[in-house]
């Protein structure tokens, strides 16, 4: 059974390198198979039903036009007569398009305002608050040695 959609994937924003802006509906059944896995749509609607409740017929018209997009995959069930859906393109490349878009839309490009609006949103705990730090001391360590190799290659 899949696990609920997780996430704020109903934004809009592009999906795929020459793909169209992804309607709400479409992102969150591609965020279902990203999260859960291959897929039948009774199982995509069942995930999807207490987020954004669909008939059974919308569900298969959605994974349709995704498939029509290049970005699912169908094949035949192992049992009975239906397909199970795969995600093909990968969220990685979605996420970020979806989040510059949002950066540059809601915050002015600004990743502090990004950020600061996330962390009150949604105050993260002590265990998240160490993978920051963390992330923030990596980061540091990284522009650092970019900054080395820039004087370097100056002079």
């Amino acid at each position: 059974m899949i696990k609920g959609v997780a996430g704020p994937n109903a934004v809009r924003g592009f999906c795929a390198v020459n793909q169209p802006s992804l309607p709400g509906a479409e992102m969150d059944v591609m965020a279902c198979l990203w999260n859960s896995g291959p897929a039948t749509a009774r199982a995509v609607r069942e995930a999807l039903l207490t987020r954004r409740p669909l008939a059974h017929a919308s569900v298969c018209t959605l994974l349709k036009r995704l498939e029509a997009k290049g970005l699912v995959a169908r094949r035949k069930g192992d049992a009975g007569k239906a397909f199970v859906y795969t995600a093909a393109a990968p969220p990685a490349g979605t996420s970020r398009r979806l989040l510059g878009d949002l950066l540059d839309r809601l915050f002015g490009g600004s990743g502090v305002a990004l950020v600061t609006s996330l962390l009150e949103s949604r105050p993260p705990s002590d265990d998240e608050l160490e993978q920051l730090e963390s992330l923030l001391k990596d980061l540091r360590h990284k522009q650092g040695r970019r900054e080395r190799v820039r004087r370097k290659r100056r002079g």
